[in-house]
């Protein structure tokens, strides 16, 4: 009977023990932050020149902000939202260290290939932006609306980037602003399950 009611308070300390929590209460305003910084950036609100502007936010709210939201996810396993959150973490801080690199020519690249070189980074990541919209279609679709907005902003700045064409690089921006609508959308539903309310409704997954 001893041995019984061992076993029994060891098991209740182990699910007590169990970590509780919505990581993405503080990894959805890290990303809409920067994300409205860069599509301000690219739809023009500073020159070209001044793309360094959105750096402060993208390293210190950002990067630094959806890396803890990966570490936090990880320790709930919940392994596919630590793996978005992760790979955006990766996208944040490797976009922060191609405009230092370009500006500082930490990386020596010759002034010539700078524009191919923007467009190996775009291209690179819209690949993993495109295998990871699919890879979230058993998710709320507006989960992969706003990866696929990603994704097709993305594709438009390839473009824009190798033509030199500032107008598809706008609307990149302005693709990026609809996944920081969503992804706004996304934390007040957040704060309203952290609050004892309902969650949004978010859509049913494209894939049951």
């Amino acid at each position: 009977m001893v041995a019984t009611d061992s076993a029994e308070i060891e098991t209740t300390s182990e699910v007590a023990a169990v970590p509780v929590g919505d990581p993405s209460i503080l990894g959805l305003p890290s990303f809409v932050v920067g994300a409205v910084a860069l599509s301000l950036a690219t739809v023009g609100y500073v020159p070209p020149a001044a793309v360094g502007a959105a750096l402060p936010i993208i390293l210190g709210a950002t990067g630094l902000g959806l890396l803890i939201t990966t570490v936090w996810c990880a320790n709930l396993g919940q392994s596919f939202v630590a793996c978005v959150f992760g790979v955006f973490t990766g996208f944040w801080f490797s976009y922060a260290a191609l405009v230092l690199g370009l500006q500082h020519n930490w990386f020596q690249i010759p002034a010539a290939d700078v524009t191919r070189s923007v467009a190996l980074f775009l291209i690179s990541w819209a690949v993993v932006m495109f295998f990871l919209t699919v890879g979230s279609v058993r998710l709320p679709v507006i989960y992969t609306i706003l990866i696929g907005l990603v994704f097709v902003a993305l594709v438009l700045l390839i473009f824009g980037t190798l033509n030199a064409n500032t107008t598809l690089n706008k609307l990149a921006g302005y693709a990026v602003f609809g996944a920081s609508a969503l992804g706004s959308y996304l934390f007040l539903s957040s704060c309203s399950v952290a609050l004892g309310g309902a969650p949004f409704q978010l859509g049913r997954p494209l894939r049951p």
